[in-house]
């Protein structure tokens, strides 16, 4: 039985293919970004009636329910990823400072439609910094005012290396039923590792054979990089591990400072956070562990747990596949906590 579901801030469509993974059925899926929604429609536009591209602040509950024939109480789960940037510990200094991002508040938006559609669950999964702030507090409470559970584990920091996503990666989930109790478990599942996903049998051909654009899109080296990269210790070597005349200037007059930046990943281990730099060794631990370049964007894609032909507009090139990428919210973890989900709205 495909149970009804709507994807908020669809972005490429990592949540709605967890969701489907999972067996529910997107009625309608959106997002205000042009490539995001041109991503979205590659993969899912046979699945998912409607795509819409607009502000969720324009998007009416009547709207939804003339398009899917649902009524108020039968859309079965709201799920979505309001914009994060302005909880992102990076811009927040750890919680620190405060960021006046206007995109903090679409948590808002996403509660107006919870309150209008009035599912029977709702998902929400963000940075981790959002679990703490002020408006989280108000989600909570008038969540359950409406007749939501919600207790100490209605929302988590969870990592998602444990739920079987081969990658090092906090994220804050809310999880919630209306009128029944639920937590999210954690699951007991051996840790997937970059060589379970891009070495071994699961490598992938040589960059620029494999006539997959996303694999064999090539990048303009300059010579001193190539030399380090020449250098630099395989299968985790880390910029500290190399002569010093190969180190950037800054990294000499800071060398404790981001410490994984121009490092390599280790093949026994899981992945750094796939990041929207995840193919620029200047971002983060984004060198491959063993071949002497960074991964590509179909092996970020594979660490974020894309299947291996998910499609990506290149419409804005390779820094927006990237940022895609890295924004995207992983398929296997949302196929974990929306089954749950389900399992609790079919009991």
């Amino acid at each position: 039985m495909n149970l009804t579901a709507i994807d908020l801030f669809c972005g490429a469509g990592g949540l709605t293919q967890g969701l489907h993974d999972a067996g529910f059925k997107t009625l309608l899926a959106l997002d205000i970004e042009p490539v995001a929604i041109e991503t979205f429609k590659m993969n899912h536009a046979q699945k998912v009636p409607y795509i819409l591209k607009q502000d969720i602040k324009d998007l009416t509950a009547e709207r939804i329910f003339k398009d899917t024939g649902l009524n108020k109480g039968e859309l079965d789960l709201l799920a979505g990823c309001p914009p994060c940037q302005g909880f992102s510990s990076m811009r927040t200094k750890n919680g620190k400072v405060k960021v006046d991002d206007p995109r903090n508040d679409l948590v808002f938006q996403y509660m107006r439609l919870v309150r209008e559609l009035f599912p029977k669950a709702v998902m929400m999964e963000n940075v981790p910094g959002l679990a703490k702030d002020d408006r989280m507090k108000k989600v909570l409470k008038e969540l359950k005012e409406l007749g939501y559970h919600v207790d100490d584990e209605t929302v988590q920091v969870v990592n998602l290396a444990d739920y079987g996503v081969p990658q090092r990666r906090k994220r804050m989930v809310l999880a919630t039923v209306r009128e029944k109790a639920f937590m999210l478990k954690k699951p007991n599942m051996k840790k997937k590792t970059v060589r379970d996903v891009i070495g071994g049998k699961n490598a992938l051909p040589s960059v620029g054979s494999s006539g997959d654009i996303l694999h064999d899109w090539k990048t303009k080296r300059t010579q001193k990089m190539l030399d380090y990269f020449e250098v630099l210790p395989k299968d985790g070597g880390s910029r500290s591990d190399t002569p010093k005349e190969y180190w950037r200037p800054c990294h000499l007059k800071y060398p404790q400072g981001f410490k994984d930046v121009y490092g390599r990943m280790k093949w026994d281990d899981v992945a750094p956070t796939i990041t929207g730099g995840c193919d620029n060794p200047s971002k983060g631990r984004f060198i491959h562990p063993e071949e002497n370049r960074a991964i590509t964007l179909r092996e970020a894609a594979l660490l974020q747990t894309f299947p291996k032909n998910y499609k990506f507009s290149t419409s804005k090139g390779k820094t927006g596949v990237a940022l895609m990428i890295g924004n995207a919210l992983p398929p296997k973890f949302i196929k974990y906590v929306s089954s749950q989900l389900k399992d609790s709205l079919l009991s």
